[in-house]
């Protein structure tokens, strides 16, 4: 008989988020509960929150996932700071906002999550802001730094960048959380990612929390795919 998958230890599982970027809700809890074994964190994307709303995140919370709401925000500050005082009543651990918005924006963002959090009498939430969207292959490269500084001084707790860009995010954002979407194991489909490398190369260029998709959701074997994600990032 083969042996079972093992589980990541907890510190590992709580860097690995799966993206749940489906629009039913069925399914979503499907995967989450099939793939909880490796992931600690669940990320609800547009495609989600649009079909099933706040429910998404009570419902991943309750089967114990810290929950990544990436609604990537990008309005008016007013707007934006309203919106985000109502995501942080919902128990969020983690939210999206553009850093292309800009400092004000991306402040009010801030500020507007923790006060809803506040007000809930919840742990503080941290406000990512997103750099360039791994899709992306044609951003200066001046972009990228450009916008980490903005989100340093609007009081961002974490940044989301690609992984090729890791390295040089650390360096001047030593503090904070990093996030890196869209990575890939060798010789996967890259898919609509543009910005990627594998997850080892992430975690050993400095990323805190890799989100896994389509790598794992997609595999005919998810079990496996996720068994043989973690046993990449133990070696």
């Amino acid at each position: 008989m083969a042996e079972a998958p093992r589980p990541p230890a907890a510190e590992l599982r709580s860097r690995l988020a799966l993206a749940l970027d489906v629009d039913d809700m069925v399914v979503a809890l499907r995967l989450a509960r099939e793939l909880r074994p490796w992931f600690g964190v669940a990320k609800v994307g547009l495609e989600l929150y649009t079909a099933a709303g706040p429910d998404a995140v009570t419902a991943l919370a309750d089967l114990g996932y810290d929950v990544f709401l990436d609604l990537k925000m990008h309005d008016i500050p007013t707007t934006v700071g309203r919106a985000a005082a109502v995501v942080g009543a919902y128990g969020v651990r983690y939210l999206t906002l553009h850093a292309s918005g800009g400092g004000p924006m991306l402040r009010a963002g801030v500020e507007g999550l923790h006060r809803g959090a506040s007000r809930a009498g919840l742990e503080l939430p941290v406000a990512l802001a997103v750099t360039v969207l791994t899709s992306d292959a044609t951003a200066p490269s001046h972009i990228v730094p450009k916008r980490v500084q903005v989100a340093l001084d609007a009081g961002c707790g974490g940044l989301v960048c690609g992984a090729p860009d890791v390295a040089d995010v650390r360096e001047l954002a030593p503090r904070l959380l990093l996030v890196v979407p869209g990575t890939r194991p060798p010789g996967a489909d890259a898919h609509d990612q543009a910005r990627t490398d594998t997850p080892a190369a992430a975690l050993a260029a400095g990323a805190d929390l890799l989100v896994v998709g389509r790598a794992v959701t997609a595999a005919p074997d998810r079990a496996a795919a996720a068994s043989a994600l973690v046993e990449s990032l133990r070696a």
